[in-house]
């Protein structure tokens, strides 16, 4: 062979080598995200979903997200923490409270009359989860967004306008401290997460909900009942606080330029996203309500006195029950606080 067809052999090998290379570096990665709510709700379809477009677009289609809605995949929800925990899947959203006691800290932003405006709230969250969190409650997982959804809506079979009517209601709530507060306001707290709510109500284990007005076109909440109850003042009668998380193993295998990437998109761009699109929500939800000739009642300011009078003893049960897992609730509280009016300004 001639010298010069040697030469061009060795640059045509070394040109094929160079292309696998650098095929095995640019991996490509798909993730499994699995949630508990149907495709149509607002979080997958205005949150999870347009999250996912954008972490595949900036990976140029090296990262790929698989969506299962509505527990796909098996399980219940409380248990999407732990899968994302376990590896079994990648990527989870989920309520925190569906594991009553488990994230203490966190529950300071669920506690009656603590919100003041959703998006202020949730910025608030994703600070003291990057802040404290993180390394403490969520050790176990790569956290990616926290944030918290629109005004807690009271809905019912009959009615509430005033706090006397909560007097034996069968209400649905999706956390340990909204059930706190359910029943200190006079209701029979019934927990369960949000898919059981129409099957619920149907078979009249339940009087009604807590949700707030955003996701009830997705579980048609709004043909179940005929009543919702609002509250005036710039404080929610309460709020959930949501997180979407991923298996601590699986982000920390990821080659660096796609973990920036995931980083890009998620923190507090996805928690901002997330809090403004579920607030969004809220109007459309509302407005089914009202095609549908329901009733909405809205308390006025002398009625909200009376119920966040009512609500203290929640508080103070709060700050007792975390004292005894060693946390100062006075503090965490007052950090909230802190946090929201920095956010709210």
């Amino acid at each position: 062979m001639r010298p010069v067809s040697i030469a061009r052999n060795l640059v045509a090998g070394a040109l094929a080598l160079s292309a696998v290379t650098t095929t095995s570096v640019a991996q490509e990665v798909t993730l499994k995200l699995h949630q508990f709510l149907p495709p149509v709700a607002v979080v997958p379809s205005k949150i999870l979903k347009p999250w996912a477009e954008n972490v595949e677009k900036a990976s140029n289609g090296r990262i790929k997200v698989e969506h299962y809605d509505a527990m796909a995949l098996g399980g219940r929800p409380p248990e999407l923490y732990d899968q994302a925990r376990d590896g079994v899947v990648d990527i989870i959203m989920t309520v925190t409270g569906y594991t009553p006691g488990r994230f203490i800290k966190t529950e300071v932003f669920e506690l009656p009359f603590m919100m003041k405006g959703s998006v202020a709230t949730s910025k608030a969250f994703w600070e003291y989860v990057e802040s404290d969190l993180q390394n403490e409650e969520y050790k176990d997982v790569k956290m990616l967004g926290a944030w918290v959804h629109g005004p807690g809506v009271i809905h019912t079979a009959d009615g509430v306008s005033k706090l006397e009517d909560m007097q034996g209601k069968k209400l649905r709530g999706p956390t340990r401290v909204i059930n706190d507060l359910l029943k200190e306001l006079g209701a029979v707290p019934v927990g369960m997460p949000l898919p059981s709510i129409p099957e619920s109500l149907s078979k009249g284990v339940i009087n009604g909900t807590v949700i707030p007005w955003e996701v009830t076109p997705a579980i048609k909440l709004t043909e179940l009942v005929s009543n919702h109850t609002e509250f005036s003042g710039e404080e929610a009668l309460y709020t959930a606080t949501i997180i979407m998380a991923m298996n601590k193993d699986r982000y920390d295998s990821l080659p660096d330029d796609l973990k920036a990437i995931i980083d890009a998109e998620s923190g507090m761009k996805l928690t901002t996203l997330a809090a403004e699109e579920m607030l969004a929500g809220d109007a459309p939800g509302r407005a089914i309500a009202e095609k549908n000739g329901n009733t909405i009642a809205t308390l006025d300011q002398a009625e909200v006195d009376r119920w966040k009078e009512a609500s203290k003893p929640v508080v103070a049960r709060w700050v007792e029950q975390v004292k005894e897992r060693g946390v100062d609730g006075n503090a965490v509280i007052e950090k909230a606080k802190t946090l929201i009016e920095k956010y709210g300004e």
